[in-house]
């Protein structure tokens, strides 16, 4: 059996190289990076992760969720901050359900460790990808280490998990018959700390996803173990609103302490995190194909880089590798697989839903730092909770599918669209969830049945899952 060569060790290679070894191959896996075990990564770019149902799904399917999920925080909802300081907290769904705050870095140390333990699984740190050479089918690497260049002779395919930067996903571009976009949010992200208490403790409540939507721009905070939150301004790069008016210490103090003021007293280390840490950017990649015959697949941010504004965009990459298997598994595995038609195959089934999450994010962006201070929005997501409470498997709210389930995301946007048009029908004139006209509704709720895609046999699979 072949060795497979797997380039970039983040959260998709890893557990990609995990999937792979599982499935009884060895794995050659190269990390442009040191290994982050040893050597601390630098601040500023994490963005901390929100794992929900898809990532841990993946995760089971190694044999990771419960070592996982002992440094995991359930947020139950979102906590919204006014310009006063008033608070008001939004549950994401029923009770139960909640998605779970997690160190990025702590995850993928879990990951590689995983890998390195399974005896199958060669982790080359320090090697930097510069390209591909399909007609020789070798990877090009740089040894940052001992500083020279060198090619490797791929036995197997390659497999691109190298990021939204990806130097593979470059080399495939530049061959004919490949679509490529890479669309660029006006808004760029710079990462701030509230430390713990003096007291060790959380200086807010822990188990929720903490919001200051301002129409157009946004802080969020996402909770850590010990203690400490790790904040992220969402801003515009240009403009009268954006970071070329941030330059100067009194600026950022003047910004925040009308903007934020109740986050202001809890930034101990803003002024030096701001101009320390870097503004980083935003884009969404489209990409078609994803692979080239049986020499390479990209997957994750490589192949469908999208906004982080649904939290999903770790949950996909993972699903990228549960569906890339469940695809090995129903083509007849075997010891020389037929990866061309394998490739094809998981491209088909998983590019639709690639789509779909990227524009979902889009959209939640626009819910995060604006509609969530709006009445009509949040009645309407009181509704949705009250009808998926009476009605069941009936009306599952489109952020429950996305979150809480693993219904193919382009059903889930799909249903979304018809949940908007029945729900601006229930809510026209209604002033308080409760008052709800139960009689429309389940004449509503009919018709979305009859005529939205029918979800049940997802729905089954999720409760015959393993």
């Amino acid at each position: 059996m072949n060795e497979l060569t797997v380039v970039g060790s983040g959260l998709a290679g890893t557990l990609l190289s995990l999937v792979l070894a599982q499935a009884g191959h060895g794995v050659r896996l190269f990390e442009r990076r040191a290994d982050m075990r040893k050597v601390p990564q630098g601040a500023g770019r994490s963005i901390n992760l929100a794992l929900s149902a898809r990532g841990l799904f993946a995760l089971e399917e190694v044999g990771l969720k419960e070592a996982v999920m002992q440094a995991a925080i359930p947020m139950h909802g979102r906590m919204v901050h006014d310009l006063s300081g008033k608070l008001s907290f939004q549950p994401y769904g029923q009770s139960g359900e909640y998605i779970n705050s997690i160190s990025r870095a702590a995850l993928n140390q879990t990951l590689i460790q995983a890998a390195e333990d399974t005896g199958k699984i060669q982790i080359v740190f320090n090697q930097r990808c510069t390209g591909y050479d399909f007609a020789k089918h070798q990877v090009q690497f740089v040894d940052d280490e001992n500083q020279f260049n060198y090619a490797f002779q791929a036995s197997g395919p390659v497999f691109g998990a190298d990021g939204a930067g990806s130097p593979l996903r470059r080399a495939l571009v530049e061959r004919v018959r490949v679509n490529y976009a890479q669309d660029y949010l006006e808004y760029g992200y710079k990462e701030l700390t509230i430390p713990p208490g003096p007291d060790g403790g959380f200086q807010m409540e822990p188990n929720a996803l903490h919001i200051w939507p301002r129409s157009t721009f946004m802080l969020i905070a996402l909770p850590n173990p010990d203690g400490s939150f790790t904040c992220t301004l969402f801003y515009p790069f240009d403009g009268p609103q954006g970071f070329e008016q941030l330059q100067t210490p009194e600026a950022v103090q003047t910004f925040f302490e009308s903007q934020f003021p109740d986050a202001l007293p809890l930034l101990s280390d803003l002024q030096t995190e701001f101009f320390q840490n870097p503004t980083g950017a935003l884009a969404t990649i489209h990409l078609s194909p994803w692979y080239s015959g049986s020499e390479l697949l990209l997957l994750g941010d490589a192949a469908h880089a999208i906004v982080p504004f649904f939290g999903q965009g770790m949950n996909c990459a993972f699903e990228d590798c549960t569906v890339l298997s469940q695809v090995m598994n129903e083509m007849g595995h075997s010891a020389h697989p037929q990866w061309e038609p394998i490739f094809q195959t998981y491209h088909q089934r998983r590019k639709p839903d690639a789509d779909a999450i990227a524009d979902l994010a889009l959209e939640n962006f626009i819910e995060m730092r604006d509609a969530v201070a709006d009445p009509g929005f949040v009645l309407r997501k009181q509704v949705s909770l009250l009808l998926e409470k009476r009605f069941g498997r009936q009306f599952i709210p489109k952020y429950s599918l996305v979150s809480f389930h693993r219904v193919p995301y382009s059903l889930a946007k799909i249903h979304g669209e018809f949940q908007q048009q029945l729900l601006e029908q229930l809510c026209e004139g209604l002033n308080e969830a409760e008052n709800l006209n139960w009689d429309l509704a389940s004449t509503l709720i009919e018709h979305y049945s009859q005529t939205a895609p029918n979800l049940g046999t997802f729905l089954e699979q999720e409760v015959n899952a393993p």
